[in-house]
């Protein structure tokens, strides 16, 4: 049975940036997905595995893509009396790109937010990163291909011996577009190395959308900032990806053998763009009492595989029920089920009232 989800933060969760950030920052709605508990990803409301094709043309790339479900496994923790299903450094959902090309496309993977409603946010994914050359992993929020934040990281560009393990931190934007969404091309890229190896184990990566500027996070340690005319202004959605194209500029690949990227949970914490959910959430703050807002805890390497504190499933009012008190709740996935919890947000510094709402 899922457990009931908490509803103890009624007026919002409050986001907290490094110390030149002017934060705190407070938001509206949750969804915090653990992918540690899921037996089966396509049973999941709130994620939707994809399926569709892009030509090597279309995709710029010397091979096409075939995304496909059938590229997308679960690895729950075992339960207590349970065998171990598997290693602990591979519980979660995997995304695998496969070293078979068929039909000139390679076997990639991809998972969606079925909300589309996400605006000003901070926005968490924990994730273990292949270590196997020739593919892109990425954790970005989309709204259209001239307003999208990416963390794109390339095993190709991964150098054990010297350390280097770097990030590629991607506004798109109508600059890019000019440029051939070529972002590196503008003030909107910037490539980072990470101070850890990702491939090693589970880490935090993290971007927070705010009105004209976006940061970007790994561990909960600042690793850039970009700001301008030129940031997304809409709300969105968050994918997963894991692809290769064969493209030697980016991807790279196909890969030798099959490469896996393992996601242990997702994070989001953002203003809606639903009228109807911003009223219920006001209507909830202002019967609450003292302590509705709830600070967002830091995630470190120490904690990423599970990361560390749920505000969901800590008991409280909620609903055990699939489907049911939908509007303005937060969405976690415990043991496959939906479980709904009241959502939190608002914008201590009028994140709200610059989103239009």
């Amino acid at each position: 049975m899922p457990r009931l989800a908490a509803a103890l933060c009624e007026c919002g969760y409050s986001a907290e940036g490094s110390e030149d950030d002017n934060g705190p920052w407070l938001f509206t709605d949750m969804l915090e997905s653990d992918f540690t508990n899921v037996p089966n990803v396509s049973g999941l409301q709130s994620w939707v595995p994809q399926q569709f094709n892009v030509s090597a043309k279309a995709g710029r790339g010397r091979y096409g893509k075939a995304f496909s479900p059938g590229n997308i496994a679960s690895h729950p923790k075992a339960k207590l009396g349970e065998e171990k299903p598997a290693a602990a450094d591979a519980v979660g959902v995997e995304l695998r790109v496969g070293s078979a090309v068929a039909n000139g496309a390679i076997p990639v993977a991809e998972i969606d937010s079925a909300a589309l409603d996400m605006h000003y946010g901070s926005y968490r994914a924990g994730m273990k990163l292949t270590a196997v050359h020739g593919t892109c992993a990425a954790f970005f929020w989309y709204f259209n291909d001239t307003q999208e934040i990416d963390m794109e990281f390339l095993s190709q560009d991964y150098n054990h011996e010297r350390r280097l393990y770097p990030v590629n931190l991607v506004i798109q934007s109508q600059k890019s577009m000019k440029a051939g969404y070529d972002a590196s091309r503008t003030d909107s890229f910037q490539r980072v190395n990470l101070t850890f190896d990702p491939t090693d184990g589970f880490h935090e990566y993290r971007f927070d959308y705010l009105p004209g500027r976006v940061v970007f996070y790994a561990d909960s340690s600042k690793l850039a900032e970009m700001a301008g005319h030129e940031m997304p202004s809409s709300a969105g959605h968050l994918i997963l990806q894991h692809w290769s194209n064969g493209d030697p500029k980016w991807s790279g690949g196909p890969p030798t053998q099959d490469a896996l990227l393992t996601v242990s949970y997702v994070k989001a914490y953002f203003n809606t763009s639903s009228r109807e959910k911003v009223s219920s959430w006001a209507l909830r703050c202002a019967e609450a009492q003292g302590g509705a807002v709830c600070s967002i805890p830091d995630v470190l390497a120490s904690n990423a595989s599970t990361g560390g504190r749920f505000f969901t499933g800590e008991g409280a009012r909620g609903s055990d029920k699939e489907g049911e008190e939908n509007s303005g709740r937060a969405l976690r996935e415990v043991d496959g089920k939906r479980v709904l919890a009241v959502v939190l947000v608002a914008t201590a510094m009028a994140v709200m009232g610059s989103s239009g709402l």
